[in-house]
């Protein structure tokens, strides 16, 4: 991840003015940690751990994820990213550039085409819609009311507007999204899965969920929810000039100019879990209603 250091970035700089949060980032380079976890190597209370945790997600070193612990709901942290570089001398043209930025939501039933396996199925946020394990009713128009979908392999296709005006040049697309692995019909254990993120046909990541994660009670899941996948975790896919990253770790080589994006073509999607994939664990996607985080899909174009 690169950094410019200016006013823009003040965020970001900030984090690292406190001897605390350094601490916090040497001991999350160890290992992930809940809050009191923290508080208690820190020594120090756990709402002042948590403003500090606060800071450094803002700024996108750490993140942080709700997991059903013994006592209820745990805050687990994860340290994010594994490098960070200053820029202090930008280049003319980066200072002179406007930007634009374009911010598009895609509820998770509003997608374009499909190919799944069971275990597979959809719900609204009231009830089921259809049989579980059909893959028929993906094809029903009632689908655009999912705001959870699940599929044991295949894909799941958005078709995203693009607003970019003729005069303009993408420098980075991102997504983010609330995802995990399984199937909520096949299995109460979350298996491991390399979910493949493509746009516009080409593969631009593969991340693997780590399975054992989601069964806790989803904070939005609706309480008549029976199955066991609750929750996933917040993922964010970004392609810029550099290449592509997840979470800000860097993930392949793909750059936002091999993507070819023009002003006059939507920008086409792809999320997959392979039959042939090593771990092929399904896929699960969370929309607003469900899960951790109440969003759907967010996607964010930015051009010069």
């Amino acid at each position: 991840m690169e950094v410019s250091v200016n006013r823009d970035n003040f965020a970001i700089l900030e984090s690292f003015s406190s001897p605390t949060r350094i601490r916090i980032i040497e001991l999350l380079n160890e290992q992930p940690m809940n809050i009191r976890a923290l508080s208690e190597a820190l020594d120090i209370k756990p709402p002042i751990v948590t403003r500090h945790i606060q800071m450094l997600e803002q700024a996108g070193i750490v993140r942080s994820e709700l997991i059903a612990g013994k006592r209820g709901q745990q805050k687990v942290c994860y340290l994010q990213l594994e490098q960070m570089v200053l820029n202090f001398r930008s280049k003319p043209e980066e200072l002179k550039q406007p930007v634009q930025k374009y911010e598009v939501i895609v509820p998770v039933g509003m997608y374009a085409d499909f190919e799944v396996k069971p275990s597979c199925g959809l719900a609204s946020e009231q009830s089921m819609l259809g049989m579980c394990d059909d893959p028929r009713y993906f094809a029903d128009p009632v689908h655009r009311d999912a705001r959870i979908l699940w599929f044991g392999s295949g894909y799941i296709e958005y078709r995203i507007p693009n607003y970019m005006l003729y005069n303009e040049q993408a420098s980075s697309l991102e997504i983010a999204l609330e995802i995990c692995s399984e199937t909520p019909c096949a299995s109460s254990h979350l298996q491991p899965s390399d979910i493949v993120f493509s746009f516009n046909d080409i593969d631009v990541a593969v991340w693997t969920f780590p399975g054992k994660i989601g069964k806790g009670k989803g904070i939005y899941t609706p309480s008549w929810w029976h199955k066991d996948i609750r929750h996933g975790v917040m993922k964010h896919i970004r392609v810029n000039e550099q290449g592509t990253y997840i979470d800000g770790i860097h993930a392949s080589n793909v750059t936002i100019d091999q993507l070819a994006l023009a002003a006059d073509e939507e920008i086409v999607l792809r999320i997959g879990s392979r039959p042939d994939a090593k771990r092929c664990g399904g896929v699960t996607l969370f929309g607003s209603g469900f899960g951790n985080y109440n969003q759907d899909i967010h996607c964010t174009l930015v051009c010069k």
